[in-house]
């Protein structure tokens, strides 16, 4: 028996939940090419909370809704430079935060980039899997399927 068949098997896409940043659904591409997750914000301002850099910013949880935004907080844990698909340089902010997919949840690092032309507010990085899950690329919502809009009061 190898190592990967004890791990969970995750799909090319999934549904994931933020519970720190009180999103309880939001759909994530499973990335293997990507070392590090990234999450869609946009207006992220730092500011200092009881002495600990911390930062605000707003998100589009549901896609194709512009309307609907989450105001999340979180302790800055990192800012550096990150190289996206396209071979752009950018700096970022990181943070870390549990993230739950399906009854496994564990916490990540993730960047916080703009994504609202991409088609996924999420990308879970390989980092983010190492030693979790085996990826199964034919499938979709191993998991099962959250429903955002009742999840978010929509």
């Amino acid at each position: 028996m190898t190592a990967e068949s004890t791990q969970a098997t995750i799909g090319w896409r999934e549904w994931a939940a933020l519970p720190e940043l009180n999103l309880p659904a939001i759909k994530a591409k499973i990335d293997t090419g990507a070392r590090t997750s990234a999450l869609h914000a946009f207006l992220i301002e730092p500011y200092t909370r009881d002495g600990i850099d911390m930062l605000r910013f707003l998100i589009h949880p549901i896609q194709l809704n512009q309307a609907f935004e989450v105001e999340c907080h979180a302790p800055v844990y990192d800012f550096r430079e990150v190289t996206d698909s396209g071979g752009h340089r950018e700096m970022r902010y990181v943070i870390q935060s549990k993230v739950v997919i399906g009854d496994i949840a564990w916490p990540i690092e993730m960047t916080l980039t703009n994504r609202d032309t991409m088609r996924f507010r999420m990308l879970l990085g390989r980092r983010a899997m190492e030693n979790r899950f085996v990826v199964d690329p034919g499938v979709s919502y191993v998991n099962g399927k959250l429903r955002p809009r009742k999840l978010y009061g929509l």
